[in-house]
């Protein structure tokens, strides 16, 4: 494993936990779910991701003696006092949502049950994989719908957070329907198609812009996209045109625009094209744009062919984070749940019903599904090992697909989407109440409040009773 993705890629607190639980004898199975309470404001669903990363890191988990040292010194103690964490390993199950299916709020994408110490150390890693993958894999999601059917790439890698999130990005976005990525990495491992073109830097290094759109060309035989707007846009689209007729490019060609009012200008430089005999040359668009400003440009019908995004839908810009959990839901049998102001969970391990035409519900695990129902989660890890292959991005693509066609109008907006609400069975709501029940009994009572005087017309107090 890769140093960042050992057993020390975790909180401190997740190390102390498990090192109490293991001298308590607390080692019976727990079960933990992964869910997001609500969906950001301009969200109307989400796409699951992040599973498959999480299982490959499930299934490596060991703690070393490097990593015991490494616990040790974060807690300023002897290596000894942290032995009985030395040759953990992952041995649990995992309930999973497959990646590539559309989920809402409160509906866990993922529970692990495995012994206690085992499921709270890798809390962390499993948390952050999952939670920005599906950040991430549900923005793109949302420029492939704002794109209308107009192909989408992926040129995120130069700015999201670090070569890996880059990685992530190409594959989720190719996963939601993307046609491609410039991340040479994600595109030869992933088998996305590459694209790319050039830079404005190349233009520049030439003596005129036409100098170097013929050495690039002398250089890639076959189609060419040519970077027109690093000095003046229509000259540019002008110079493009001339390269590409002399030397019987057109077909399969493109131009990129990518600064300026986009709409404008390829409205201008479709005119250019077509009077320069090369209606077939393509326009490519990039530079800031999202799922917003595509769904603009498409809406005004600019002839725009493809859209490539980048920084904002590679760190998901408008909503960088999710406000996902992983909480403890049973332990050694023991249905349990947390009653915070704001942050009340639902106990049991659970399943996730889907219904055409219907709200999702939201159950426990050994509920049967009602008529039509679908479950969400599946079984994918047992005794510490996947329960088949990793499904292909192909395969994910699909499901996302039928999905994203049963998802309400409403939920598909990109403007102010409003998501579906999952709602809890019966069976689940009593179990709710009943261990809520038990957990307020246990509680001791609260201090009476004192009594509130309360002033009469004549200035005296007497006690009302609150």
């Amino acid at each position: 494993m890769t140093p960042m993705s050992s057993a020390t890629t975790t909180d401190l607190y997740e190390v102390t936990m498990a090192l109490s639980y293991l001298r308590e004898g607390m080692t019976g199975p727990a079960t933990f779910s992964l869910f997001v309470r609500d969906l950001p404001p301009e969200r109307g669903f989400l796409v699951a991701a992040g599973c498959e990363s999480a299982l490959d890191y499930l299934a490596g988990f060991h703690v070393g003696p490097e990593d015991v040292d490494a616990f040790a010194s974060a807690l300023h103690r002897l290596p000894g006092d942290l032995e009985p964490l030395l040759g953990l390993t992952f041995t649990g199950q995992v309930r999973a949502v497959p990646e590539g299916r559309i989920v809402f709020a409160g509906e866990p994408l993922l529970e692990i049950t495995a012994p206690l110490p085992q499921a709270q150390l890798v809390e962390t890693f499993v948390l952050n994989r999952l939670s920005h993958q599906t950040a991430i894999a549900s923005k793109a999601a949302r420029c492939v719908l704002a794109a209308a059917g107009h192909p989408v790439v992926d040129f995120s890698l130069r700015r999201t957070h670090g070569p890996q999130a880059g990685f992530q990005a190409a594959r989720l976005g190719a996963m939601v329907g993307f046609a491609g990525t410039s991340n040479v990495a994600a595109a030869t491992a992933e088998g996305i198609p590459a694209v790319g073109t050039m830079a404005h830097s190349f233009v520049e290094a030439f003596a005129t812009e036409e100098d170097a759109f013929r050495a690039f060309a002398r250089s890639h035989p076959g189609p060419v996209t040519l970077l027109v707007d690093t000095y003046d846009t229509e000259e540019g689209v002008r110079v493009a045109a001339r390269v590409l007729r002399d030397l019987d490019r057109g077909p399969g060609s493109a131009v990129r625009l990518d600064s300026g009012d986009l709409g404008s200008l390829a409205e201008r430089a479709r005119s250019l094209l077509d009077d320069a005999g090369l209606p077939d040359v393509r326009i490519i668009a990039s530079g800031g744009l999202d799922e917003y400003s595509v769904d603009d440009l498409v809406r005004s019908g600019a002839p725009i062919d493809t859209y490539a995004v980048g920084t904002r839908v590679g760190v998901s810009a408008d909503t960088p984070y999710l406000d996902s959990a992983y909480k403890l839901v049973e332990f050694d049998g023991r249905p349990v749940m947390k009653l915070s102001s704001a942050k009340v969970t639902a106990p049991g391990r659970k399943q996730v019903f889907r219904r055409p035409g219907h709200a999702d519900v939201i159950a426990l695990a050994d509920e049967q599904p009602p008529h039509d129902g679908i479950p969400l989660l599946e079984t994918v890890m047992r005794n510490g090992r996947r329960t088949g292959r990793r499904p292909t991005l192909d395969e994910c693509r699909r499901r996302f697909v039928a999905d994203l066609g049963a998802l309400p109008s409403a939920a598909r907006r990109i403007r102010a989407p409003v998501a579906p609400r999952a709602t809890a069975s019966e069976s689940l709501s009593v179990l709710t109440d009943r261990v809520r029940r038990r957990i307020e009994d246990q509680m001791p009572a609260a201090p009476a409040r004192p009594e509130a005087p309360e002033r009469t017309p004549s200035g005296s107090h007497r006690s009302v009773p609150r």
